[in-house]
C-alpha cells in the first residue's frame, strides 16, 4: 500500500521562485556535495527546495542513503514527496548543513527568519561543523537590516515584556509580524510570535542583547558564525 497521500504527491513551493536558473546552478554544487551516508541539516527556503530537487535525482540516479534533520514542516513534507529520510538531533548529528538567508553582509553575518523557522536554523547551525549558506545576488548587503528587519521569536505570554524590553535597544521601528494566508499573526514553526525590529546599526553584541531578553526564543541575527557563502 502505498501511504503517501495525493496532497503530499501534488506538493508544489508556494511561491515564486526568483532567479531559478541562477538557484538551479547553486542547487547543483550542493548536490554534488552529498556523499552515500550522509546526514544533511536542511534550512528553508525557495533556494533550499531547489537544492532538495538536485539532491532527490541524485540519490536516485546513485542509489544513495542519506538522511535529512529539517527545519520546517513545509521542506520535511517536500522530503517526503522526493523520498528523503528524515531523522531527528536525537538521532544523529548533521554532517554538513545547507540553508539560505535573507541577507549576507562582508563579513558572513546573517538575517535570516522571513520563513518563522529562524530558531531551528540556528540549532542546526550550531549542531553542524559545515554550513552552506545559498543565496542570489540581491541578499549580498554592506550593511545587515538594509532591506529587512531583524525578526525576533517570542513566547505569546511573554509579548508584552519583550516589546518593553526591545525599545530600551533602540529600534527603529518595531511590529507583530502580520500573516498572509490566515487572520491575525504569523505562528512560527514552534508556535511562537515574531516581532520585526529595525536597527540603524547592528552591532556584533546586539544578537546576544536580544537573546538575553526572557521570553526572546531567539532572533534571526547570526553574527560570527562559521558559515559559508555560495552565491546564485
Amino acid at each position: 500500500m502505498d501511504w503517501q497521500s495525493d496532497i503530499i504527491k501534488t506538493l508544489e513551493w508556494s511561491g515564486t521562485v526568483i532567479n531559478r536558473e541562477g538557484k538551479e546552478r547553486v542547487a547543483e554544487e550542493i548536490a554534488a556535495k552529498v556523499k552515500d551516508g550522509d546526514v544533511l541539516g536542511v534550512g528553508s527556503g525557495s533556494t533550499v527546495y531547489m537544492a532538495l530537487l538536485a539532491i532527490a535525482k541524485k540519490i536516485k540516479e546513485q542509489n544513495l542513503s542519506i538522511k535529512a534533520i529539517p527545519t520546517s514542516i513545509e521542506i520535511s513534507m517536500f522530503c517526503a514527496k522526493l523520498g528523503i529520510p528524515l531523522t531527528t538531533l536525537y538521532e544523529n548529528k548533521p554532517d554538513w548543513l545547507f540553508d539560505g538567508a535573507d541577507e549576507v553582509d562582508p563579513n558572513r553575518n546573517l538575517i535570516k527568519g522571513r520563513g518563522g523557522a529562524m530558531f531551528k536554523e540556528k540549532l542546526l547551525i550550531s549542531s553542524s561543523p559545515v554550513n552552506y549558506i545559498i543565496v542570489d545576488d540581491s541578499k549580498m548587503v554592506d550593511k545587515l537590516g538594509t532591506n529587512f528587519p531583524v525578526p525576533i521569536e517570542v513566547f505569546p505570554a511573554a509579548l508584552l515584556h519583550v516589546e518593553h524590553e526591545l525599545r530600551k535597544l533602540g529600534p527603529e521601528s518595531l511590529a507583530l509580524r502580520p500573516a498572509k494566508g490566515k487572520d491575525g499573526s504569523v505562528v512560527t514553526e514552534n508556535g511562537n510570535l515574531i516581532l520585526d525590529a529595525r536597527f540603524h546599526d547592528i552591532q556584533d553584541d546586539l544578537e546576544v542583547k536580544i537573546k538575553s531578553i526572557t521570553g526572546v526564543i531567539d532572533s534571526g541575527l547570526f553574527i560570527n558564525y562559521d558559515v559559508q557563502i555560495l552565491v546564485a
